[in-house]
């Protein structure tokens, strides 16, 4: 997908002995939006947007050794090796060859090195000046800022697609407000922002400006604007789709000390797993401190300073736990942590409080499992379909005051609660709202300039399509079985118009998808050797579904 942006020049940073300035540049084709203040939390806002900036770099995922130059090294000196173990024959005249076939092979690459000198020198030129002169060029997109009548929230994702960020500072984080004007846009965001931002200081006045002069209506000076296209895969976009969605599904919730988190990345930090599970577990009893195992150790974290308030017991596993160690940098300005588990391979909320910031890190259901393939939550969220007029009440409403809740929405139009939430669902899948887990309500956030293509980008191939279409029309049924080594075996039917699919899945205790079948055709042809079939994925998300009652039900 295709995005343009026009900046009015690059985010600046002026810093002398008494003021730092960090004025960033809008994306001019949007609705003007600007904010000028000057700081007052200085250091908890420096450490809570770098963390911010370690979300947008950070890529968990798993890199395989690089093998390319030792298998070269043992192409080219297999005949070496060959003409050594055969040198028992005649020694002496195999020596000679081996010195001579040496001194060719010294010759060629010499030869080699040479020719290609002039290119692996203007390739090392070329990604030296991006690392160190446009370092931004390796990242995929710039932030999104929003500004609010109460507060100010920046939003990125990571590098890796399994990682969301969101830092929310009201308005007690400024010492003076000269102007600002709600919206969303885009900001000029580059690598050595980050390092400026290193340098603030208590004993400095620290000015935030979302530059107000790029919006003025210009007929000369256009050198002065940046014009940015960029072709962003749509996975992106179907992950930031998807974080909205996940964030309005029920969950669990309870709040840990910082230092429980301090445990949890110090055992994360001094043992490495070599094999599974790697599960990050939770035991959750009425009135008891919050327990943690860290498989396949099975080290457990008692956080006595942390009491569970919830009515009914709890085991939860979640995975890509290493994601944790993002929040380090918020161990000394965190009051608490709010945790909040959708629940067992469901993504998973972290809520750092701040005092008057607060940080939100969205992790997928696991690191490999990024959010774009996550499953589909606009599925596991079924909704009351409105009209669209109903929508464009909503919609109204919310944007006058720029947040609100379903129920003084629902009074303030003297509508149902399942029409005001239906409409917030449809608005939040297709990237206008936002729900807040802080405040508990919706807030306006237009995620990009255009309406998005969300039929295009709801589906990640055209068997989650067929999937959704079955959830609602056809009839299913499943039966679940747990094993004695924690996995599930899944059984169901799909009883559509034509005829009647039968279906296995064997789901492991990592909540990956070990095995499965089917008797539909496209299993017969393919296996799964191109993922399961839409059979196989209406009886998980019916399966999901239940265990998500369930769970609103305890």
């Amino acid at each position: 997908m295709l995005f343009k942006y026009r900046f009015a020049g690059s985010s600046s940073v002026t810093s002398t002995a008494h003021l730092t300035g960090l004025s960033f540049a809008p994306d001019t084709l949007r609705e003007s939006t600007w904010f000028v203040g000057k700081l007052n939390k200085k250091i908890a806002f420096r450490e809570a947007i770098s963390a911010l900036n370690d979300v947008v770099i950070s890529d968990f995922r798993f890199k395989p050794k690089d093998k390319i130059a030792y298998k070269e090294w043992v192409a080219q000196n297999e005949a070496l090796f060959l003409g050594e173990y055969m040198a028992g024959f005649n020694l002496d005249q195999t020596n000679e060859k081996i010195e001579q076939i040496r001194k060719d092979l010294k010759e060629v690459m010499v030869q080699k090195q040479q020719l290609l000198a002039p290119f692996d020198k203007a390739k090392r030129a070329y990604f030296d000046y991006l690392y160190d002169k446009n370092r931004e060029a390796w990242y995929v997109l710039d932030p999104v800022i929003t500004i609010h009548p109460d507060q100010l929230f920046f939003e990125c994702f990571s590098e890796d697609e399994s990682t969301y960020g969101k830092l929310s500072c009201n308005y007690n984080v400024f010492d003076q407000l000269d102007d600002f004007k709600c919206g969303t846009t885009n900001i000029d965001y580059s690598a050595s922002l980050y390092q400026e931002f290193q340098k603030i200081r208590n004993y400095k006045e620290t000015e935030l400006k979302i530059d107000p002069s790029g919006f003025s209506i210009e007929t000369t000076d256009e050198e002065r604007y940046k014009e940015v296209k960029i072709d962003l895969p749509e996975s992106w976009v179907r992950g930031f789709l998807q974080v909205s969605s996940a964030m309005t599904m029920p969950g669990i919730q309870f709040d840990l000390h910082p230092m429980d988190i301090y445990s949890i990345c110090l055992l994360l930090r001094r043992f490495k797993e070599t094999r599974g599970p790697r599960a990050l577990r939770y035991l959750l009893t009425p009135g008891e401190p919050v327990k943690l195992v860290l498989e396949p150790w099975g080290k457990e974290i008692t956080c006595h300073r942390s009491i569970y308030t919830g009515n009914s017991k709890q085991e939860i596993r979640t995975w890509g736990r290493r994601r944790l160690v993002l929040l380090e940098r918020l161990l000394p300005i965190a009051k608490k942590f709010t945790v909040h588990l959708m629940g067992t391979g469901l993504p998973a909320f972290y809520v750092a409080d701040l005092y008057d910031m607060s940080f939100t890190l969205g992790l997928s259901g696991w690191t490999s499992n990024d959010w774009s393939h996550a499953g589909n939550f606009d599925l596991l969220a079924p909704r009351m379909e409105v009209t669209e007029f109903v929508k464009q009440q909503v919609f109204a409403a919310l944007k006058k005051d720029w947040r609100g809740s379903v129920e003084g929405i629902a009074k303030t139009l003297s509508l149902s609660r399942a029409e005001v939430a239906g409409a917030l669902s449809a608005y939040t899948q297709v990237g206008r709202v936002i729900y807040d887990l802080e405040h508990t309500c919706y807030r306006l956030r237009e995620l990009s300039q255009d309406p998005l293509p969300v039929e295009q980008l709801r589906f990640l191939n055209p068997r989650e399509e067929l999937a959704a279409t079955l959830l609602k029309t056809a009839e299913i049924h499943h039966q679940s079985v747990k094993t004695d080594n924690n996995q599930h075996h899944l059984t169901g039917t799909v009883r559509s118009k034509k005829r009647t699919y039968h279906a296995k899945l064997v789901i492991d205790a990592d909540e990956k998808l070990q095995t499965a079948s089917c008797d539909c055709s496209f299993y017969t042809e393919n296996k799964l050797y191109k993922g399961p079939c839409e059979h196989m994925l209406a009886i998980r998300q019916s399966y999901n579904q239940k265990r998500i009652q369930l769970k609103e039900l305890a």
